[in-house]
């Protein structure tokens, strides 16, 4: 059994039908990164696996369990976080109060204290902003704090949304290779990512998004030999 199956999943906004019945798996241990054009429904699908929009139509699943519609803290208690696109950290709350957060639902006070030790021995550079307004961070450690601040419900499946984003490549560098530790740590992931090119390196599997359906998926490597791909997402004529 997979660790999330998203079914037949139809999302509405305003009217226009951005999902239309999409459907994949994700196994546990794995990467998984849904790549396309903007516009395409990924940020929506993660919102829809989330909680943060209700599906018209469909289900998810996760770890056996439907998960489909049920409130987004609910949905964090069962182990699956979202770093969201844009980031959604708090500017005028510190650094530290942002990690915590993060961990609102857990009442393990000497887990929480590990694990937020363990999001700064990842992000040392958000170590030494503890008690600087979020808001005062630069793009690349506002997006760390998110990603970091997601790991402090210590989820089983983290959905990471469009972690490079306007982000310096050097920048883009560390956090994609964050993105591997995490993954090696034994956190699930679900990877949004306008550059392709980093996330096809990155993930196991691929699935390509197409005005709200899904193109293609196999397997990441072969996709990014892909002709078509190339053409389309990773600037190869």
């Amino acid at each position: 059994m997979a660790m999330l199956e998203v079914s037949d999943l139809h999302v509405y906004y305003d009217g226009i039908h951005a999902l239309k019945g999409v459907s994949f798996s994700v196994e546990e241990g794995e990467v998984v990164t849904l790549i396309g054009a903007n516009g395409a429904g990924k940020t929506t699908t993660l919102r829809a696996i989330s909680g943060l929009v209700r599906a018209a139509r469909g289900q998810v699943r996760f770890q056996g369990q439907r998960i489909s519609n049920l409130p987004a803290h609910t949905i964090v208690a069962k182990g699956l976080a979202h770093s969201p696109e844009g980031r959604g950290i708090f500017p005028n709350l510190t650094v530290e109060e942002n990690l915590d957060i993060g961990a609102f639902l857990r009442r393990d006070a000497a887990g929480v204290a590990k694990d937020k030790e363990q999001a700064l021995a990842l992000f040392p550079r958000i170590k030494e902003r503890l008690e600087q307004s979020a808001g005062t961070l630069s793009g690349g450690e506002q997006q760390m704090l998110a990603m970091a601040r997601a790991l402090m419900a210590r989820p089983k499946l983290l959905l990471l949304d469009e972690p490079s984003l306007g982000l310096a490549p050097q920048v883009v560098q560390q956090i994609f290779k964050i993105v591997r530790t995490i993954a090696a740590s034994g956190t699930t992931i679900l990877l949004v990512e306008q550059n392709a090119h980093m996330a096809l390196r990155v993930a196991r599997t691929a699935h390509v998004l197409e005005v709200g359906t899904l193109a293609l998926s196999g397997d990441a490597a072969a996709l990014s030999k892909d002709d078509k791909i190339r053409k389309a997402y990773l600037g190869v004529h």
